[in-house]
């Protein structure tokens, strides 16, 4: 593998979001507002329940789960669904697949171009925001090492099942509803919505093994170092569950590419 055409794409990604900074900054205010909004709906929900702590999470707790889950939501977020929508439509992926290297591979490395950018005007600002205003709250320990591994896989498993989410494009030629129930259920499965603690029991057994959790709550319970998440087997488990998860998805989305690509119809073009 040639290691520096994807470099190259990773690069074009980059300079591709620096070039778009407006978009970023509507995006960040439109995130602001919404954080306002999450602030008093839990503060109201902890209000009415006449407990300092529900569920083992503190209000603190709470919002400073949502407010980094938000900005990891900025970083990791692809838009691979809507972009091959537009290309079936206007003809224009069959340029893409005549590349000399594969589709996915092309798509994935240059979106990780715009997630590094991401990370650094979203992510990055966001915690060192909330580690200022909660006076250190979150330990800066071996924790963040761990949390750049499990990053690492939560971005690969989110763009697999945007990738496979994609490929459902070559049948449907239709996106909006498809790709309005994927982010539903990632971000409400996922612990991005809603903290997984505040879960039915019996729900939270099943989803702690599903995909959708090592998006944004595993990372998050490894920087935030929750109980369970410490330097043991909890976490090396967990980082496991997370590794298992990328490699099936990987080989699951590429073998439904192949498979659908044969039987790809173009318009336009």
């Amino acid at each position: 593998m040639n290691i520096k055409k994807y470099l190259a794409l990773t690069r074009l990604g980059m300079m591709e979001k620096l070039h778009y900074r407006l978009g970023t900054f509507v995006t960040l205010f439109g995130n602001l507002i919404y954080l306002v909004l999450i602030y008093f709906l839990w503060k109201a929900i902890y209000a009415s329940s006449g407990s300092d702590v529900v569920n083992g999470m503190t209000l603190n707790d709470t919002l400073v789960y949502l407010v980094l889950a938000t900005a990891l939501f900025n970083f990791l977020e692809v838009f691979l669904v809507w972009d091959m929508s537009r290309e079936i439509q206007s003809g224009s992926i069959v340029l893409k697949l005549l590349k000399p290297m594969s589709f996915r591979w092309y798509s994935f490395w240059s979106y990780i171009g715009e997630n590094i950018m991401s990370f650094f005007l979203t992510f990055l600002p966001t915690f060192v925001i909330i580690n200022i205003l909660t006076k250190g709250s979150i330990a800066l320990s071996f924790n963040l090492l761990f949390f750049i591994v499990s990053v690492i896989m939560a971005l690969v498993i989110n763009f697999s099942i945007d990738m496979v989410c994609a490929t459902i494009c070559l049948y449907t030629e239709s996106t909006w509803g498809l790709n309005m129930v994927k982010e539903c259920i990632v971000l409400l499965l996922s612990g991005a919505s809603i903290p997984l603690a505040f879960f039915p029991e019996a729900l939270r057994k099943v989803v702690q093994y599903l995909p959708f959790r090592c998006i944004y709550d595993t990372p998050l319970n490894v920087l935030l170092q929750k109980p369970g998440y410490s330097l043991g087997t909890g976490l090396l488990s967990t980082l496991a569950l997370q590794f298992a998860w990328c490699l099936a998805l990987t080989a699951i989305g590429s073998a439904f590419w192949n498979f659908s690509l044969k039987k790809i119809t173009v318009n336009g073009g």
